[in-house]
């Protein structure tokens, strides 16, 4: 047992299942304001989020995380209950083990420990905690950035706790995410029987070129930091279910992960000439669920580059796949934003769990990034 393993199980046992809390945040603002942390709790909405802020002076080093959790699924299906932490074989089963509970206890034990070695260390550091990141996150770290942006308060590092990690902890850190744009397609069609197709009109063949051309779209060749952007359907539904019926409208839900060589105003001109060109009737909804950010070589990166190989004893490899995070909100800002946390290998799933070990050594990291950067 350690203090970082006590923490991620006391955590892990309560069930902050988004948007709840359950006990989590004021869990850790104690841990804080017991080492010298002002705490302030920011409650938007039904969304608990906290910022806790120990100096007054720049620069400022920000820990950014969660402490909710998707749902859980069908808890038969577990080997064990997901809120009810077990200790197998090496592993730590619950759910947030890895995304991202175990993050939060090692940030916290990590912060304890460069404390009370450095207790007049360089600058300040600072939490940023939402309950709302697996959700709609309105009410979470974007209203939070907001307060922070209206009082002129400057993050310069954010370490992101997203579990990076791929085969073994720290061998992959996030320094930056692709933007999402998704949309909500309408093609209006004139309904009818399907012996009759000359009085209807069917909005399945009109849009299947369309859509067709759109998949098979080059929006960009991506570079050196991203793959290219890329065009997916994720969801297509039309007619009655009855097969003697012409549909009267086709609803298609699709998603952009787009690049830093376009933006999302370029892509949705792009989609519009298309549907235009193939004259279709419709309706379109877009969602912006983030830009695309990406972190340079500077002081965080270097940061994490030498602490990572310095504890575990192997490089890191700076990557921008995967899908979004509460990063999104924060580099806007002109922070310097990374994602470094344990193994993804079982995030969202059913028996979600981490390495003891790693919870321990992602700890260890964690100060060594704190010395790196404040001391």
């Amino acid at each position: 047992m350690s203090d970082t393993l006590d923490l991620a199980i006391d955590l892990i046992s309560r069930q902050s299942v988004t948007p709840e809390d359950a006990g989590c945040q004021p869990l850790m603002m104690d841990r804080l304001a017991a080492i010298g942390f002002d705490n302030q709790p920011l409650r938007f909405g039904d969304v608990d989020n906290f910022w806790s802020r120990r100096g007054t002076e720049g620069p400022l080093f920000c820990f950014a995380g969660h402490t909710d959790v998707v749902p859980t699924g069908p808890i038969e299906q577990w080997s064990s209950h997901p809120f009810q932490p077990e200790i197998r074989d090496g592993l730590l089963y619950g759910r947030g083990a890895a995304d991202m509970k175990g993050s939060l206890a090692a940030m916290i034990t990590a912060t304890e420990r460069f404390i009370a070695r450095h207790p007049d260390h360089k600058g300040s550091i600072a939490y940023l905690i939402t309950s709302d990141e697996e959700g709609p996150a309105v009410d979470g770290t974007v209203k939070v950035v907001e307060a922070l942006e209206a009082r002129a308060e400057k993050i310069d590092w954010c370490l992101v706790g997203e579990p990076s990690s791929t085969e073994r902890v720290g061998d992959v850190v996030k320094n930056g995410r692709r933007g999402s744009l998704g949309a909500r397609l309408v093609v209006k069609g004139v309904q009818g029987h399907v012996a009759y197709p000359h009085l209807a009109r069917n909005p399945v063949h009109q849009a299947a070129p369309a859509l067709a051309e759109l998949a098979a779209t080059e929006w960009d060749q991506g570079n050196k930091f991203f793959p290219p952007t890329s065009f997916q359907i994720s969801n297509i539904h039309a007619g009655t279910g009855a097969t003697n019926v012409v549909p009267g409208t086709l609803e298609v839900v699709f998603n952009l992960r787009y690049s830093t060589e376009t933006n999302h105003h370029r892509i949705e001109r792009r989609v519009q000439e298309v549907l235009d060109r193939h004259g279709l009737e419709y309706e379109i909804e877009w969602t912006l669920s983030g830009k695309p950010f990406l972190t340079p070589a500077g002081a965080l990166v270097e940061a994490a580059q030498q602490a990572i190989p310095a504890i575990t004893g192997y490089p890191t490899e700076l990557s921008t796949a995967g899908g979004t995070s509460d990063g999104r909100f924060i580099a806007p800002t002109g922070a310097q934003v990374l994602e470094l946390g344990p193994l993804n290998a079982t995030i969202h799933k059913v028996d979600e769990c981490v390495s003891v070990a790693d919870l321990d050594t992602l700890s260890a990291v964690y100060e060594r990034i704190l010395e790196r950067l404040l001391s």
